[in-house]
């Protein structure tokens, strides 16, 4: 079983980054979340050709929820260590520009729903058993008030 550290630092050069997922904020300062057989997710994926996070991010949310982003940030990492296997999971938050009509993920041939869902009642869609996955939602609340909505 993985051990996963919430890191809010940068990624160091010699850890690979295996995955990049955001949490993606409307105007109302709700989030919307990926729903996969039945189950509430972040959205996002793996780099692809040396692609920025920020490139990673705006793809992968037009892939799978056909949802265009804006003004993403940093928000740091979670170190997964898995026996011998050491790498980061990338996090990011960003604004929501526009929501298009739901389409097939070319990945996966799957059409996902999506619900936008109050941002202080994520970790109760997502359901994370770890402290490392709830510290990282707050944290991505928090940066948000502050990014997004001048609150602090």
């Amino acid at each position: 079983m993985a051990d996963f550290t919430w890191l809010k630092n940068s990624v160091p050069d010699q850890l690979p980054v295996k995955q990049v997922y955001g949490i993606a904020f409307s105007a109302d300062n709700l989030v919307v979340l990926r729903i996969e057989d039945g189950k509430y997710k972040l959205t996002g994926g793996k780099p692809e050709n040396a692609e920025t996070f920020e490139e990673t991010l705006k793809r992968e949310y037009i892939e799978e929820l056909n949802i265009e982003l804006e003004d993403i940030h940093y928000l740091g990492y979670l170190l997964v260590e898995d026996n011998s296997d050491k790498y980061a999971q990338v996090r990011m938050i960003a604004k929501i520009k526009d929501i298009y009509e739901s389409h097939i993920d070319p990945a996966t041939g799957k059409v996902y729903g999506r619900e936008l869902v109050a941002a202080d009642r994520v970790k109760d869609y997502l359901k994370y058993s770890d402290r490392a996955g709830n510290e990282m939602i707050d944290d991505a609340v928090q940066l948000a008030q502050v990014r997004y909505f001048q609150r602090i």
